[in-house]
């Protein structure tokens, strides 16, 4: 796709030397595991990406984006379109806590379950059409055009979930016209670039004012090979030429609008896992039969580079105290690679789920195991991981915005994630009163400041017909 990017890097300089309104078209793309310095320092790693890079010198971006606990993928796309921590929003993990696996290693994906006004509610009520394409924990969601991230078995049935799940007669619709739509939990690169055709589209079709997508392929490349590959950095080129498809596209319908990227969790080399599912067993907390769970009465629920650890009665005064003393244990064995033990009120003030009791986080190079009888020390089962702490700099997240109005160039320094859903409500002209982050001034206060100077400058030049106000 190299030979379209100078085409593509024409439609991002047109859409960042754009003006118009103060509440403009968003369009919202996240590339799950992107680190800041991937884009910052493309030069220096050796990467091509000429699409994002345009976004430091024609709009603003963050030096880096501090996360939510745990690091993970579904909580933090849920507090990037709230402005809230998990503890708020209520999707605490990727998996729902299912200690006998009941549920059949069942993802958060139905919006139902977030507890608080997404953006897509902000943007519905207040009259704003929508659309999505792949964003997590959107099932159910109350978008216009829907294609969420759904699936369930890997099987060719998975497809007629995702069909009967989406907006009715969305999928077979554009299908008729793209050919099949890309398999749920397909997560490689030819499956963003399926979403990013069907992406277009949409676009193109209903000209949505807020708009959601998701890329994948980045994540699961580096979990595969580790973060900065060579594997994981072609997988990126491959995603900026769909950022620039994206943003041409965007730019054609809404050339007064803004196109925000965004990443959920930085990335960590590993090399161990710890298997913490062994010591609850040995200790009496969890019973095992013929394999499979049958009882417990604490239990970890495995984070990646974390877990939550909780309990099934918060009130047992024994079970709390047994389990206490194991994680002390645990902590001081350097096979198990714990950095820090949060406590109850620790995990409440860093935003994590009040559900558990405590949170393990690990040392970078360890992450939790997920088979309860494997060895210890085993070799880890990704090459890549996240899921710690958000305090680390390899977990830093990343944030871009250019547009109508956005400042060239600003350097908005390191950001708290909560901060970016109220930052897009406020370009959107929409209220999201519970978030608790607040809109980043230099880029809303900007924003529309030269917004009115625009419209301002247009009624003076109207009489004599120039073509000043030429938005491309």
């Amino acid at each position: 796709m190299r030979h379209f990017l100078p085409a593509l890097l024409l439609g991002v300089v047109a859409l960042f030397g754009a003006t118009g309104s103060i509440a403009r078209p968003v369009l919202l793309i996240s590339i799950d595991g992107l680190r800041p310095a991937d884009v910052i320092d493309a030069q220096q790693r050796g990467l091509k990406l000429p699409n994002l890079q345009a976004f430091l010198t024609r709009g603003s971006y963050a030096s880096d984006v501090r996360g939510v606990l745990p690091t993970l993928t579904y909580p933090a796309h849920t507090t990037l379109i709230t402005g809230v921590a998990p503890a708020l929003h209520g999707i605490s993990n990727n998996l729902t806590f299912d200690p006998t696996n009941k549920n059949q290693l069942g993802w958060d994906w139905y919006a139902s379950d977030i507890r608080v006004p997404t953006l897509w509610d902000a943007a519905h009520a207040a009259g704003l059409t929508t659309a999505n394409v792949h964003w997590p924990v959107s099932v159910g969601a109350p978008v216009d055009w829907n294609l969420p991230q759904i699936w369930r078995t890997g099987t060719p049935d998975d497809r007629k979930l995702l069909a009967a799940l989406a907006t009715p007669g969305l999928l077979p619709a554009l299908e008729k016209d793209l050919g099949p739509y890309a398999d749920g939990i397909n997560e490689a690169l030819d499956g963003d670039q399926n979403r990013a055709r069907f992406a277009v589209k949409l676009l193109q079709l209903h000209r949505p004012q807020f708009m959601t997508v998701y890329f994948a392929a980045l994540d699961d490349k580096e979990h595969a090979t580790g973060p900065g590959t060579p594997a994981a950095n072609q997988v990126l080129e491959g995603i900026d030429a769909l950022v620039g498809e994206l943003v041409v596209a965007a730019q054609r319908v809404h050339p007064d609008g803004v196109v925000a990227v965004v990443s959920d969790h930085g990335f960590a080399p590993v090399r161990q896992d710890v298997n913490l599912y062994a010591p609850f067993i040995q200790a009496g907390l969890v019973s095992v039969k013929d394999g499979a769970v049958s009882g417990w009465q604490a239990m970890p629920w495995n984070a990646g580079g974390s877990a939550a650890i909780v309990l099934k009665d918060p009130a047992d005064v024994a079970v709390k105290a047994r389990v206490a003393a194991l994680l002390a244990r645990l902590q001081a064995d350097p096979a198990y690679g714990i950095e820090r033990v949060l406590d109850h009120p620790q995990l409440v003030a860093h935003g994590a789920t009040a559900k558990a009791s405590w949170f393990v986080l690990f040392k970078l190079g360890h992450e939790m195991g997920i088979k309860p009888d494997a060895p210890m020390p085993a070799p880890g089962h990704y090459l890549g991981m996240h899921g710690y702490d958000p305090a680390l700099p390899a977990m830093r997240s990343t944030f871009l915005i250019a547009g109508a109005g956005v400042p060239a160039g600003r350097d908005l320094g390191s950001i708290d994630m909560r901060d970016i859903a109220p930052t897009l409500a406020a370009l959107l002209g929409v209220s999201l009163p519970q978030a608790q982050g607040m809109a980043l001034a230099g880029v809303t206060q900007a924003t529309a400041s030269q917004a009115v100077a625009g419209r301002l400058s247009r009624k003076s030049h109207m009489d004599v017909h120039t073509a000043s106000d030429t938005r491309l």
